[in-house]
C-alpha cells in the first residue's frame, strides 16, 4: 500500500472545527480535496501528520492560528479620528470598509467614542486556530505530467495569478 511522500497524489476528506474567540467551536461540513504532497502547500502541521500515512488512516490534529489565519497582533488595534469615515457604516462589532485613494480600507469597529473610533486592523480570522479530523481517501504515485502541472500552478499562485 502506498504511503504519502514527496510528489504523492493525495485525496483526503476532512471536517474542520474553528475555535472562535469565545471558546466555542464552529464546525464546517465535510470536504474532500486532492493535492500533490510537497508541491501544493498545506498547513505545516497537516503536512507533518500526513507524511507516511496511507489510505484509510484517520488523523485528528490541532492547527495553530499562525498556520491558518495568522496571529492576532495587538499593535493593530488603534484609535482613529471619526472625521472622514462614513457615519452610517460605523457600527460597533461590525466590519467597516471604504475605498480611499484607490485602496480598500478595512477594519473591525470595537468602540465608538466622542471624536474617535477604536478599531482593529487585524484580518477578521486572525488569532483563530482549528482542529481537523482527516481521513486519507487515496494515495498514489503522481505522473510526471501531474507533478509538472502542480509546480506550474503553484508558481502562478506564488505570484498572485492562481
Amino acid at each position: 500500500m502506498e504511503k504519502i511522500e514527496q510528489d504523492s497524489s493525495v485525496t483526503i476528506k476532512f471536517i474542520m472545527k474553528t475555535k472562535i474567540p469565545d471558546g466555542e467551536f464552529e464546525e464546517r461540513p465535510e470536504e474532500e480535496t486532492s493535492f500533490i504532497f510537497g508541491i501544493n502547500p498545506q498547513a505545516e502541521s497537516l503536512e507533518k501528520a500526513l507524511e507516511g500515512a496511507q489510505a484509510g488512516d484517520r488523523l485528528s490534529l490541532s492547527i495553530p492560528s499562525s498556520e491558518v489565519y495568522g496571529e492576532h497582533d495587538p499593535s493593530l488595534i488603534r484609535e482613529i479620528p471619526k472625521k472622514g469615515l462614513i457615519k452610517q457604516r460605523v457600527k460597533e462589532g461590525k466590519l467597516y470598509r471604504q475605498m480611499k485613494m484607490g485602496s480598500l480600507v478595512s477594519f473591525k469597529v470595537l468602540e465608538i467614542r466622542q471624536d474617535t473610533v477604536l478599531v482593529d486592523f487585524n484580518r477578521p480570522m486572525a488569532g483563530i486556530s482549528v482542529t481537523i479530523e482527516v481521513e486519507v481517501v487515496s494515495v498514489r504515485k503522481s505522473t510526471t505530467e501531474e507533478i509538472k502541472a502542480a509546480y506550474e500552478m503553484q508558481a502562478k499562485r506564488d505570484i498572485g495569478c492562481g
